[in-house]
């Protein structure tokens, strides 16, 4: 058991953290932390966090484990604001979607990689955010990938995969590239490709037609692009190179499309088809 959690940035991802273990009987305290007060007091007000304190150095002093869920860009200076106040023995982790920048953002914080920060990544979510739209079993049966770096500690890698299984998450560990690679294919393309699109229909004049007769396969594709603008702002600039490389093959499959449908080439067309559906109902199986 966890005596005293704090979660900075109590929102989707750090909320449900905060239900699953507190359902779990996995944690004693929670205390939360972020720049809003009246966000914090709803946590409390809702039984996700017993306490707060919107100073982070103050309110992860006595944390036998912290978890940091904060947008990318905002990584470093939380690890700066609390590097002075962790409690001998405590271990940190984050649920950052790009792991080399958090990476780089630690050791331009702490001028070093310390042995008790575990990177890690829970690849669950939905696109609501806000602590209101947390929920316990957000984690169960989903996969969190932890990315230790050769300066992290096997002990504590070991208290934050016990953390993650007792929200009933399958965890696995990859490197940070590795882990950059993955999800630029599997995550961050998609809601590239979701906001793009909608944002592109939504600028022609004729949009407020297009959308009256969306059905569902529209709403299918393009419900993360729900999702929360700044924290996909800075995953995007984060692991740009991955998502760059995605980008580009991508691209290059679609000229491939279009090129098939000009040239009215419908074996061709068949053959993409019957290639995506095999795939994606391998996948769903």
């Amino acid at each position: 058991m966890i005596e005293r959690l704090c979660i900075i940035g109590v929102g989707l991802i750090g909320g449900s953290l905060a239900r699953a273990l507190r359902e779990a009987a996995y944690v004693k305290e929670i205390v939360g932390s972020s720049r809003s007060a009246e966000h914090l007091q709803k946590a409390v007000d809702l039984g996700v966090i017993d306490r707060y304190d919107t100073d982070a150095y103050k309110a992860v002093q006595g944390a036998e484990l912290v978890f940091v869920s904060v947008p990318l860009g905002a990584m470093a200076a939380v690890f700066e604001a609390i590097k002075d106040a962790l409690a001998d023995g405590a271990v940190v982790t984050d649920g950052g979607s790009a792991k080399a920048s958090v990476v780089e953002g630690v050791k331009k914080a702490l001028g070093t990689m310390p042995a008790w920060f575990v990177p890690g990544h829970p690849i669950a979510g939905t696109e609501q955010s806000g602590v209101e739209a947390s929920f316990a079993d957000l984690y169960k049966g989903r996969r969190i990938i932890l990315t230790p770096t050769a300066e992290t500690d096997a002990e504590a890698v070991k208290k934050v995969r016990a953390m993650w299984e007792a929200t009933g998450a399958s965890v696995n560990e990859m490197d940070v590239e590795h882990h950059d690679e993955v999800l630029a294919a599997t995550s961050h393309l998609p809601h590239m490709l979701a906001f793009t699109l909608v944002e592109s229909l939504a600028r022609m004049s004729e949009q407020r037609e297009i959308f009256e007769y969306a059905a569902g396969g529209f709403r299918d594709f393009t419900r993360i692009a729900s999702s929360d603008p700044v924290m996909w702002r800075d995953i995007c600039l984060a692991n740009r190179n991955a998502l760059l490389a995605m980008v580009g093959n991508f691209r290059d499959d679609l000229d491939d499309l279009t090129s098939a449908i000009r040239d009215q080439d419908a074996g061709r067309i068949l053959r993409i088809f019957q290639d995506a559906k095999a795939a994606r109902d391998a996948f769903a199986g």
